[in-house]
């Protein structure tokens, strides 16, 4: 078989959402700083193109490059590639990652616990995997600090009305809203009508709202979250949660960076504080374990310093080619599944 790229993939989902791990046949982007590779990489858009369009991926799918770390404390780096975004961090894609490594023998595994440090762009992250019989049973990250931006913010959206919404930081942006104020009930059956009426609330936020980050050139929001009524329990407290990710999906799992977004918001309103636990499930049934580990600054912000956890499973390994003869090298997009706007125009 002739092919002029070569690109070594091992794939991976956390509790339903897949998040591939290239491990060979890139050479790392130039930059000083992983977050500068992550915007070459985000600029350039010719690896993201060839692994997240059809044929050889789809809006369901997030690629993550691994890298040699920038910082000496870090055993590797990853970018993360989600279908619009190269965003700072990712929940569902760290434990991907940390699943790659520790399964294929990349970092040495240690019975019953594994601890590592990884580097995303948004910084550094501590993991600790519960291990057993040659596999990494559940990833523990401690995540990039997380913080509330504003609260009650008051969000016009064409179509929808009035809607009451907070702004946060979870390794990436969020806005936030409550599904009993838009009517809708969180069910996989209604994973259609989240990601529309997501999408609407996403590009509404970015078109009247800020969001601000005093440390990262990061200005926009990426999801909504639709954060479901929460109920205590008898070991702390539990909601359902939807994430709509740009061009228009729902998230499988329960999206880690929302679950730390969703807990800095509780702490800046008072209902969870440090040591408290919080359990986010997905439309399709999937945990995600949420933990206040500890509070601090970012900026002139208050945050929280959280972990989140979740389990990780390898689903096959991949050699994506190129036939040099191939007319679309970077692959397409259609708007049957492929929610368009005018990012996507040219690649259709």
């Amino acid at each position: 078989m002739r092919s002029s790229k070569l690109v070594h993939v091992v794939s991976c989902h956390a509790e339903g959402e897949v998040g591939d791990v290239i491990v060979g046949g890139v050479n790392p982007p130039p930059g000083d700083t992983l977050w500068e590779q992550r915007e070459w990489i985000h600029k350039d858009n010719e690896l993201r193109n060839f692994v997240l369009n059809e044929p050889r991926g789809g809006v369901f799918r997030h690629v993550n490059l691994l890298l040699p770390s920038k910082h000496p404390d870090a055993s590797y780096a990853w970018i993360i590639m989600e279908p619009e975004d190269t965003p700072p961090m990712s929940g569902s894609n760290s434990i991907c990652v940390s699943t790659v490594l520790l399964d294929t023998g990349l970092v040495p595994m240690v019975e019953p616990i594994t601890e590592m440090t990884l580097e995303a762009p948004g910084g550094l992250v501590k993991v600790r995997a519960e291990c057993d019989n040659g596999k990494a049973r559940r990833i523990f990250v401690e995540n990039v600090p997380s913080f509330a931006c504003a609260l009650d913010q008051a969000l016009f959206v064409e179509g929808i009305g009035k809607l009451t919404v907070d702004i946060a930081y979870g390794g990436d942006s969020f806005v936030v809203v409550d599904p009993k104020e838009l009517g809708i009930e969180l069910t996989a059956s209604n994973a259609g009508k989240i990601a529309k009426i997501g999408t609407k609330i996403t590009d509404a936020a970015n078109a009247s709202l800020k969001f601000y980050h005093p440390e990262k050139d990061w200005k926009h929001f990426s999801f909504c979250l639709f954060a479901g009524e929460l109920e205590k329990t008898e070991t702390g407290f539990q909601a359902l949660s939807a994430v709509v990710i740009k061009p228009g999906k729902v998230d499988r799992c329960p999206t880690g960076t929302s679950v730390s977004a969703r807990m800095a918001i509780l702490h800046a309103r008072g209902v969870m504080k440090v040591g408290d636990t919080l359990l986010a499930v997905s439309v399709i049934g999937s945990t995600f374990n949420g933990k206040i580990l500890r509070t601090c600054q970012v900026g002139d912000l208050e945050a929280i310093v959280p972990e989140i956890s979740g389990r990780g499973w390898i689903t096959g390994t991949h050699q994506h080619m190129l036939d040099p003869d191939d007319p679309w090298p970077q692959g397409y997009r259609l708007s049957d599944t492929w929610p368009m706007n005018e990012q996507d125009k040219g690649n259709n």
